[in-house]
């Protein structure tokens, strides 16, 4: 695979295909597959997040009590048409909810990158189907342009919040989601490129400290804010923005600042909230 956004742009650019096309050959290359094949088996992937959108339980909760029911919460909410960020970005922060909800109460969800992160990409991926008719084809196409966001971002820092923080999981997340959304509405390779980019920036940082070591709180909702993130990065790329960091720079960036994060706010579970008194009651209850 590819270890640079800058490689499957000059690609794209050589070749004359679009940056999902680049990410599709890579990936038959190295699992040495027929397109059609990788492209099935992405075509699943798709339809499994779907599969566990539909499926969201609103009456489920975790195990510890500590997350579940929000998802229909939100949905009842924006059903009644009242919310601050209009229908389109409601429904995004609900499948969100619903995905990270689903993925603590033991439900089947896709990884993506990371099931701590595993409501990003579908939030935004479902709801802008949803919200501008793409073909079940065109949203598989997306989903390649988000896996080669994240196999660059695996290959030059890391997907982990336990070796970078959840600005490794979310983050990450957050930047595929990004050059996917841009994909869909007709970006070239450079304006993906640049929405990933600007998704990390406005990321970096962003610490793991999960409440009682459970990828629950504040996991969950750390998800709504990167599909948020996803989309105003993927807006200011369209419009022509672009970052001032070069793409590949801030991932490498976001690498040195994952690794000067002391263990104890990377997925211990020992810092940040998880570390605050109601954090530590919540873990000594469990």
């Amino acid at each position: 695979m590819y270890r640079a956004l800058g490689d499957i742009c000059r690609r794209a650019e050589e070749k004359n295909i679009s940056f999902w096309e680049a990410v599709l050959q890579a990936d038959c290359q190295e699992r040495q597959l027929e397109s059609g094949e990788s492209f099935s088996q992405m075509a699943a992937m798709y339809a499994a997040m779907k599969e566990a959108d539909v499926s969201y339980d609103p009456q489920l909760q975790s195990r510890s009590g500590l997350v579940g029911t929000d998802g229909g919460k939100m949905q009842t909410y924006v059903d009644q048409g009242e919310t601050i960020c209009g229908a389109f970005l409601g429904r995004v922060i609900e499948k969100a909810v619903k995905m990270g909800e689903s993925n603590a109460c033991m439900k089947r969800i896709v990884a993506a990158p990371t099931a701590g992160a595993c409501g990003v990409v579908p939030a935004v991926l479902i709801a802008m189907q949803d919200q501008f008719g793409f073909s079940d084809e065109k949203m598989t196409q997306a989903l390649y342009v988000a896996a080669g966001i994240g196999g660059v971002i695996a290959s030059r820092a890391f997907i982990a919040g336990a070796q970078g923080g959840c600005q490794a999981e979310v983050g990450s997340a957050a930047s595929m989601a990004a050059g996917a959304a841009v994909f869909l509405r007709g970006g070239d390779a450079e304006a993906i490129s640049h929405a990933a980019a600007m998704a990390m920036k406005n990321l970096l940082g962003l610490v793991c400290d999960p409440v009682a070591g459970l990828v629950e709180v504040p996991c969950v909702k750390r998800n709504v804010s990167g599909a948020v993130v996803a989309l105003s990065a993927a807006d200011m790329a369209l419009a022509g923005i672009r970052s001032r960091i070069v793409p590949d720079e801030v991932i490498d960036a976001m690498r040195e600042v994952g690794l000067s994060m002391p263990a104890c706010v990377r997925e211990t579970g020992e810092g940040g909230l998880a570390a605050t008194p109601t954090g530590m009651r919540a873990k000594e209850r469990l």
